[in-house]
């Protein structure tokens, strides 16, 4: 029996893994694991209440899965399914799934279900996704985790693409705080590669305040 062949993005993304395994491993990154499991714990603990409620709220008024389970590429190449509450209309993922940039937004915004709007709008939506810190999957900053078919392009187009695999995606980033969507992939590379760069605890845990003000100013602004 013939298998099939490859996908193009598995056998990129496959291609990419060793140039990601060869970059030096750094003391920085062990330090900044034990600050994603110290605040992964203690956010999820504060939290779960929070998460009880929303789950409640999401089945009650969306039906279908509490949870979106979108797959992604990690640390080293690897997918993993990132969570969050569902914020969009069953079936969403079908109709804009393969779009992105700024076109991705508008059409998001547009399948946002009204208990979605708020959630997404003070990232409440993401609080699943400390389980994929917990796990190693993601940490709290980094390259926001992208969908295998869009690296393969964004990999052909921006040759330093491959580089956002030497370390784990982020709940936030450089990119994230700095630019809004509307900025281009290559300007968020360019914010990317200077975390990878010069990460550091003092950056990280700048990031992460600096992310929680622009909720904050999102979640209680007129």
């Amino acid at each position: 029996m013939v298998s099939a062949p490859p996908r193009l993005e598995d056998s990129l993304v496959t291609g990419y893994k060793r140039l990601a395994s060869d970059a030096p491993h750094r003391r920085i990154d062990f330090e900044l694991r034990v600050l994603d499991v110290c605040f992964a714990s203690l956010f999820g603990l504060v939290l779960l209440p929070v998460a009880l409620l929303i789950a409640l709220f999401v089945r009650a008024t969306c039906g279908g899965p509490v949870l979106y389970r979108g797959q992604r590429v990690g640390r080293g190449g690897r997918f993993f399914a990132m969570l969050k509450f569902r914020t969009l209309r069953a079936g969403a993922e079908d109709r804009i799934g393969q779009y992105l940039g700024e076109e991705l937004v508008r059409r998001t915004e547009a399948e946002l279900t009204s208990l979605g709007r708020w959630l997404k709008a003070t990232q409440l939506d993401e609080i699943p996704q400390l389980w994929n810190v917990l796990r190693g999957d993601m940490s709290f900053v980094g390259p926001r985790p992208i969908r295998p078919r869009f690296f393969s392009e964004l990999a052909t187009e921006l040759p330093a693409y491959w580089q956002r695999l030497v370390v784990r995606p982020g709940l936030t980033g450089f990119a994230q705080v700095r630019r809004g969507y509307e900025t281009s992939m290559a300007e968020k590379l360019a914010h990317d590669l200077e975390w990878i760069a010069d990460r550091s605890v003092p950056l990280y845990l700048r990031t992460l305040f600096v992310t929680a003000l622009r909720v904050l100013r999102q979640t209680f602004s007129p």
